[in-house]
C-alpha cells in the first residue's frame, strides 16, 4: 500500500491545501499518484462545512470561509494539528463509515498512548474527552467523498487558543465544550504526529 506522507513545518494557507488535495484526488482517480496523509497547521481561520447555519456564528465580525467538506463551523489555528488525507475508498469496499471509524480510532489510540482516555460519539462525529463537569471535543472530523476518493480530514487540539471557539458554536453543538491536550495533561507532545501517522497507516490497511 503506497501512501505518501507529507509534513509541512510552516503554516499552510487553507486554500493552498484544498487545491493540493483536489489535484491529488484527480491524480489518484487517473492512477497517476499515490494516496496521501498530510500533517500541517493552518493560520487562524474559521471554515464552514456544507451543513452549517448562520445562527452558529456568534461573533458576526469574523470571516467565515465556506468549504465543500462535510460538517459545520470550526476554527483552525497555530498549535492545532491538522491531518489531511486523500484516500481511495474503492480499495476499501467503498465504506465511508468504516473510514471515519478508522480516523476516530486512530485519534483515540494516539491520545491513549499519553494515558488520556477519549471516546467517539455516534450522535456527534469527532473525538471527545470527559471533563469533570462536561464533555468536551478534542478532535473534529470533516470529510468529503468524490469519485469514491475521500479527502479533507481532521484536526486535533494540542496547544491552540481555545478562546477562538467562543466566537462560534463549534460544529453546531451547543451543550458541549472544547478542550486541548495541553489542558488535560501538560506534557511534551513533540512526537504526537509521528505516533498518529503510524497508527493511521495501520488502520487504513486494506
Amino acid at each position: 500500500m503506497n501512501i505518501e506522507i507529507k509534513k509541512s513545518k510552516k503554516p499552510v494557507k487553507y486554500q493552498t491545501a484544498l487545491k493540493f488535495m483536489e489535484k491529488r484526488l484527480s491524480e489518484i482517480h487517473n492512477n497517476k499518484s499515490n494516496e496521501l496523509i498530510w500533517i500541517l497547521e493552518h493560520e487562524d481561520i474559521y471554515t464552514a462545512g456544507t451543513s452549517y447555519k448562520e445562527s452558529e456564528i456568534i461573533d458576526k465580525s469574523i470571516k467565515i470561509l465556506k468549504t465543500n467538506r462535510g460538517g459545520k463551523i470550526t476554527y483552525h489555528g497555530p498549535g492545532q494539528l491538522i491531518c489531511y488525507c486523500v484516500i481511495d475508498l474503492k480499495k476499501r469496499n467503498k465504506d465511508i463509515r468504516k473510514f471515519i471509524s478508522s480516523i476516530e480510532k486512530t485519534i483515540i489510540d494516539t491520545i491513549k498512548s499519553y494515558n488520556i482516555n477519549t471516546f467517539a460519539d455516534k450522535q456527534n462525529i469527532g473525538v471527545w474527552y470527559n471533563d469533570k463537569l462536561e464533555t468536551k471535543k478534542i478532535a473534529a472530523i470533516g470529510i468529503r467523498v468524490s469519485r469514491w476518493i475521500a479527502y479533507h480530514g481532521f484536526s486535533i487540539n494540542i496547544n491552540n487558543d481555545l478562546s477562538q471557539f467562543k466566537k462560534i458554536i463549534p460544529c453546531g453543538i451547543k451543550d458541549k465544550g472544547v478542550s486541548k491536550l495541553k489542558n488535560i495533561k501538560d506534557i511534551n507532545y513533540k512526537f504526537f504526529s509521528k505516533k498518529l501517522i503510524n497508527i493511521l497507516i495501520k488502520n487504513l490497511q486494506i
